[in-house]
């Protein structure tokens, strides 16, 4: 039983342990990571800073050549452009970047074909993955073949570069010349629109603080005095942990995570040495009289404790043993749990020195005090069969350990309870718009010019309720402006607005809800110069946010409210609606939502809505998401800390309880002659069970004492970065407290009832 407790502490320990290597392990594939930097803006409305990391077009080139200590500067697009891809019959979308030819040499990105050095001579070329060149060419050398993207023009295979690790902050299977897209559009060669991803490569001893000096203001001499945009290099070694900002300040990310587990793995470690420490000495007396001949043969201290110490090592490292072949074991549901593809290579330095030092710690810590407690056995008495007394700080300490144990394991099964609430708290809250059977697909090309057959045959297909165009994901609005003015505003004000492109159809398909006027026509170049607001934006234009209210886009145009629609939340799940406007632009949509009748078959609407997309967008996979799956995304990260909370407190739960089972079954052994003079003088079986169950749970009710408060604190500690958060009721903690004795109370009493159930006559047999 020491064993199987300290093997399943350590193998949940290196568990968690690998989660963290692979964290903080991110974007280590990239040589130059020290001096790799993303270009952030804080801009300020309202009083309120917001960090961003979208640049404009000019930037990159702009401060290589005028900020010294700069080596190199390129230009990607966003997270990634879902581009569709084909050769021959086979087609398939894949995620990529439009990049600037320098990004070549500051990722180093290794190439299997090929050279970053001439990959993008010419414009229309691209470099792929090694992934995406098996998909398309499977053994085939892609090198110079042609690939068609978007059905419309062809790019040629330039090269092939290895996979990225999946802890790269980068995924894209692809890269492309950004000389292809930057002219497209106006505003992306203009200072005022944020569109660009600029990363900076900064000269080995380049000072970053002068830098960020020359950054800071460098927007505002670019456009126009008062522009408060300030600009500051981000570091790629701080991109996946510490991607929280608040008011424009770096505040946590998922670092506080790291953390976290961290701790609960060292915790876990620290029970399951408990365990085994308290086991040990608790089962010490038996070895009572080994000492005793031991000294009397003449082994001193020194030699008994370094027996003792030795034993505890090797049972440590067969400990060892055997939880890596838990780890093996339990790895591919500890992957599919935190959504990673980690790995343990035991021969790995790391990994040996990690195994070889936790069998070697772990063994002294366990070993250190029964050795002492054991050495020093007074020899007459033992030989004597003078009982040997349980001094007082050993008793003590056995206590204090099972209570840290059960305290522990209560903090945990509450802090699981609060962040389960937490997150169904959020989820179940008004988001203002339907959410079910809603799936939604990226448009390529000019798909979006060509909605209307397309909207038809859905309509005609009896499966579909209603579909619409937008120019974002229904819970994602990247596109904002702070250029909207009106009657009365407030000239000390500068609030961002979001806006985005929709078809008219978008408010009744995706179940909003208009609070006055009415919703766009079907022609829209009627509503060219008609807009519709959200309540949020209407509050905030006062008397003109009202139908008829005219709205003014960049000091000039005039815009007129047509309607108001209820507040629905987007981009934060954990605030409150933000001000948004909706234009009539279909045409310049990139998102086709789809909903279908209550009550169908999803699969098979799936398979007719695919069939009706497909031929009205011949040569275009029909690729869907659902909207619900998205939403649960968003709450990825605390649905992972939930559930690793769980497991890690049902796994301490376990390990305390071996431990509560094994001293239950030494105090029922050191007080059988008791038990069996009990049962003769009367005693029933329940009694005697709740005799010898009693003062372990009494250890209970103190654990949850103690557990209570230090739970609370840092629960509530925890809640406080959410804006939208749950109650903490004191329920929970009776439910943590209840389970807990419970628990508790069902691994002794099973000792309990096995002792009183003995044969009087055999426990009071003379030796």
């Amino acid at each position: 039983m020491n064993i199987a407790g300290l093997a399943i502490g350590i193998a949940c320990a290196s568990l968690i342990f690998l989660w963290v290597q692979d964290e903080v392990t991110y974007n280590h594939n990239f040589a130059k990571r020290d001096v790799l930097y993303k270009v952030y803006e804080n801009q300020t409305y309202n009083g309120k800073t917001s960090t961003f990391f979208g640049t404009p077009g000019p930037m990159a080139k702009a401060i290589k050549a005028e900020i010294p200590g700069i080596k190199n500067t390129a230009r990607m697009t966003g997270d990634g452009d879902n581009q569709l891809f084909a050769v021959g019959d086979k087609a398939m979308t894949e995620k990529g970047n439009y990049a600037d030819p320098e990004i070549f040499s500051i990722l180093q990105l290794p190439f299997a074909k090929g050279s970053g050095a001439n990959a993008f001579d010419q414009l229309k070329s691209v470099v792929i993955s090694e992934t995406m060149a098996q998909k398309f060419f499977g053994g085939a050398d892609p090198m110079g073949k042609t690939l068609k993207v978007n059905n419309d023009q062809s790019f040629t295979v330039t090269g092939v570069f290895k996979d990225l690790p999946k802890n790269s902050t980068y995924q894209f299977q692809w890269l492309s010349p950004m000389a292809n897209i930057d002219h497209k559009q106006p505003w992306m060669t203009i200072w005022g629109a944020n569109w660009a991803r600029t990363l900076v490569e900064l000269e080995p001893n380049a000072n970053l603080a002068a830098i960020n000096q020359k950054l800071s203001r460098y927007i505002e001499s670019k456009t126009k005095p008062g522009n408060t945009t300030q600009c500051f290099l981000f570091a790629m070694n701080d991109w996946n942990l510490h991607n929280k900002f608040t008011d424009g300040k770096m505040d946590g990310g998922r670092i506080q995570y790291v953390k976290t587990f961290s701790f609960i793995a060292w915790i876990i470690l620290v029970i399951a040495c408990i365990n085994f420490m308290n086991l040990s000495t608790a089962r010490s007396e038996q070895r009572a009289k080994e000492v005793g001949v031991r000294k009397v043969m003449g082994a001193g201290k020194g030699k008994l404790i370094g027996q003792f110490i030795g034993e505890a090592v090797i049972m440590s490292f067969i400990a060892v043993i055997v939880a890596v072949g838990l780890i093996y074991l339990s790895l591919p549901s500890f992957n599919n749990l935190v959504q990673k593809e980690l790995a343990v290579d035991i021969l790995a330095p790391l990994h040996l020195l990690y195994l070889l030092a936790i069998g070697l710690i772990t063994g002294l810590l366990a070993g250190s005090y029964p050795a002492f407690y054991l050495s020093s056995f007074n020899p007459i008495s033992v030989l004597k069969n003078i009982k040997i007394k349980s001094s007082a700080g050993s008793g003590f300490i056995r206590q204090s350990l099972v209570v840290i144990q059960f305290s522990v394991s209560v903090i945990l099964i509450i802090g699981t309870v609060i962040i389960y609430q937490q997150i169904q708290h959020v989820k179940n809250r008004s988001i203002g718009y339907n959410k079910d059977n809603l799936v939604y697909i990226q448009l390529q090309g000019k798909q979006a010019a060509h909605f209307t057959p397309v909207y038809n045959d859905l309509m005609r297909s009896g499966i579909v309720e209603n579909a619409a165009l937008s120019d974002n994901k229904m819970l994602e609005i990247g596109s904002n402006n702070d250029n909207y003015s009106w009657d009365g505003k407030d000239a000390s004000k500068n609030p961002l607005i979001s806006w985005q492109n929709v078809s008219p159809q978008f408010i009744s398909t995706m179940g909003l809800k208009l609070v006055a006027g009415h919703d766009f026509n079907d022609n829209s170049s009627v509503d060219s110069t008609n807009v519709i607001i959200n309540e949020a934006f209407a509050k905030q234009m006062g008397k003109e946010g009202r139908v008829g209210g005219i709205l003014r886009e960049g000091g000039t145009r005039a815009l007129q409210v047509i309607g108001i629609m209820k507040d629905y939340l987007y981009n934060d799940m954990y605030g409150t609606s933000a001000p948004l406007v909706l234009y009539n632009r279909p045409a310049e949509t990139g998102i086709l939502s789809i909903r279908f009748k209550q009550g169908v078959d999803i699969q098979d609407a799936l398979a007719k809505a695919g069939a009706i997309v497909k031929a009205d967008y011949p040569g275009y996979p029909f690729e869907y998401q659902f909207i619900d799956s998205d939403f649960d995304q968003l709450f990825k990260t605390e649905t992972l800390t939930g559930t690793l909370a769980g497991v890690f407190a049902s796994l301490a739960i376990f390990i305390s309880c071996l431990g509560l089972f094994g001293l239950a079954a030494y105090t029922a052994e050191r007080r059988i002659k008791e038990i069996g003079i009990r049962k003769v003088l009367g005693a029933s079986v329940g009694g005697l069970a709740g005799l010898l169950s009693k003062d372990f749970l009494k250890l209970v009710v103190i654990s949850c004492l103690l557990a209570f408060p230090i739970a609370w604190l840092a629960i509530n500690n925890w809640l406080q970065s959410y804006q939208y958060r749950v109650a903490v009721n004191w329920w929970v903690f009776a439910l943590a407290g209840v389970t807990a004795l419970l628990i508790a109370l069902a691994t002794v009493s099973f000792q309990a009832i096995k002792a009183a159930l003995m044969n009087p006559v055999k426990s009071l047999r003379s030796e």
